[in-house]
């Protein structure tokens, strides 16, 4: 099994896309930004599918490694190709299925590259689109809830239909900005060119195969009380979210891969429950069993400010188009990734 994946996981996803992995049968996958937490993550199901005959014939991980925490897991019989994405792909490459995951998802991190991340969300997805359209592959790009900004009370939970509320000259611009634009590229080259692409917006998903040092909340919370470290909180700590755990996200993702309409976006998370990240602190202390120091803090230069207040998707459409359901509870999702975490993170420290 892929060092970042759980043996629960894995059967719980395959049960859940029993009926559309046969389309996978066969075909060959690309995946950009293969070395990052989504990536990394899509890559290893996809190999463990295509282990047990019901995935794909060939796996294609590309990544530049800008902001990569670790090595590839190097899993066999896939192919590891180092690029930048916004670059032309490179000749000798083709797919039918193309997943366009590269991106700086991390706050603290799209701070720290503004412009790279800029580049990779529109340069880097109109490379990948026109990719697609010599290969006649079906694309999926990996936009972000970040694109709806901060909605008003009665614009939640989100519709795939609202607008967004979302500054050009925030802090958080240059990754709300540029993944909208992505998703404009993206429906430009369908409506164009008859390009297969579609758009998934993830919702907060955490789990297995997270870094340390990813710094948003759910590892950044786990490593502190590993590290035995006070759990840092930026401004109040009454913003609110709900999470999603990646095995339930990766359903998601892959249905909306297989059998999402062109030119569409769809939500990917969970309905609920909306809590504070004090309330999350108050959760992960149930799971650990003990209490946990918190600091309350100003934020700091290298993260950007202006958080949405609040942040709660409407599932409703990637129900009634891919048939998505989220199953694992926010409690369930923390007890399996502290547990993986608990190994993991301390083998690193």
């Amino acid at each position: 099994m892929a060092q970042d994946l759980r043996d629960d996981d894995i059967g719980q996803i395959m049960d859940q896309l029993g009926d559309v992995s046969d389309l996978l049968t066969n075909k060959s996958v690309l995946i950009t930004g293969a070395n990052g937490f989504l990536g990394r993550y899509m890559t290893a199901f996809l190999w463990e599918l295509a282990l047990r005959g019901r995935g794909p014939s060939q796996i294609i991980a590309m990544d530049n490694q800008l902001i990569a925490h670790q090595e590839y897991d190097e899993l066999p019989n896939v192919t590891y190709v180092h690029h930048d994405v916004i670059q032309p792909i490179p000749d000798g490459l083709h797919a039918n299925f193309l997943i366009h995951a590269a991106g700086v998802a991390s706050p603290q991190y799209y701070r720290k590259f503004p412009l790279e991340t800029v580049d990779v969300a529109v340069t880097g997805t109109r490379n990948m689109l026109d990719a697609a359209k010599k290969w006649t592959a079906k694309i999926l790009f990996f936009s972000s809830s970040e694109i709806y900004g901060d909605p008003q009370p009665e614009d939640i939970p989100i519709k795939e239909g609202y607008r967004g509320n979302v500054s050009c000259n925030g802090p958080r611009a240059c990754y709300d900005e540029s993944k909208r634009l992505g998703e404009t590229l993206c429906k430009i080259y369908h409506e164009q060119f008859s390009v297969g692409s579609v758009v998934v917006r993830p919702f907060n998903v955490f789990g297995p195969g997270m870094h340390q040092n990813d710094f948003r909340v759910i590892p950044s919370f786990i490593n502190n009380d590993l590290s035995d470290s006070p759990i840092r909180i930026y401004s109040t700590g009454n913003q609110t979210r709900t999470y999603c755990y990646a095995a339930d996200a990766i359903v998601g993702f892959i249905r909306a891969l297989l059998i999402g309409t062109p030119g569409e976006a769809y939500n990917i998370g969970n309905i609920g429950p909306e809590i504070s990240l004090l309330e999350l602190v108050r959760v992960i202390e149930t799971a650990l069993g003990k209490s946990l120091r918190i600091t309350h803090q100003d934020y700091p230069d290298t993260y950007p400010g202006d958080e949405p207040r609040r942040r709660q998707p409407d599932i409703s459409k990637a129900t009634a188009h891919l048939r998505y359901e989220p199953k694992i509870s926010l409690r369930e999702g923390l007890d399996r990734f502290i547990e993986w975490a608990s190994i993991t993170y301390t083998r690193s420290c």
